[in-house]
């Protein structure tokens, strides 16, 4: 089972620590509001990717996707989530994090993660790549949550760490706006290839 859990966590990792609509937030979140504002918000993208984690476990991803009007009906409700976020991040003033308002919310960060479909189509393939209790589906399962729920912790936390690492360049009359934008206009990128 060691070898099983060492190739779920090097299929894990990059499949879900790449660049998606969750990851490129958390980034831009930190980088936006600073690391502290920015925790409850990446209690939302963990407990949300929980739930896709979950979902996929019991096979429920499977009866969403057959019905394609609620699977576009989900995604319309991430893009445009994450359009609005990308638009507070693009428009948050320069300066201290105090001017920024209100960080994005544990509410929102779950929106996005549940409905984020980078989410279920990373999890979907490392979840169906690796059996680790061969001959049994429910334990099999069950290991592969408790494998993955540190996966999902750290590679979002490190996605907000590098975000809250650029905030002092934010803070730049001269770098501010630039990395702002750039940051809302990779978020709207990641949504428009997690869609596609």
């Amino acid at each position: 089972m060691t070898g099983s859990l060492l190739l779920l966590w090097l299929a894990a990792i990059p499949l879900m620590g790449s660049p998606g609509p969750a990851t490129i937030s958390l980034a831009a979140v930190g980088a936006t509001y600073g690391m502290k504002p920015a925790l409850l918000y990446l209690c939302g993208i963990v407990a949300g990717t929980t739930g896709v984690l979950l979902m996929v476990a019991a096979g429920l991803t499977g009866l969403i996707l057959a019905q394609p009007q609620l699977s576009n009906a989900l995604s319309a409700i991430a893009a445009v989530y994450i359009l609005y976020l990308a638009y507070r991040i693009s428009v948050a003033p320069i300066g201290k994090f105090s001017s920024n308002g209100p960080a994005p919310t544990a509410a929102g960060g779950f929106v996005l993660a549940i409905f984020n479909p980078k989410a279920y189509a990373a999890i979907g393939a490392v979840f169906s790549s690796i059996e680790m209790v061969a001959g049994n589906p429910p334990a099999d399962a069950l290991a592969k949550l408790v494998a993955l729920l540190p996966v999902i912790v750290a590679v979002n936390s490190i996605w907000l760490w590098i975000g809250s690492a650029l905030a002092k360049y934010l803070q730049s009359q001269r770098y501010g706006r630039t990395i702002n934008i750039a940051f809302a206009l990779l978020l709207v990128l990641a949504m428009m290839l997690a869609v596609i």
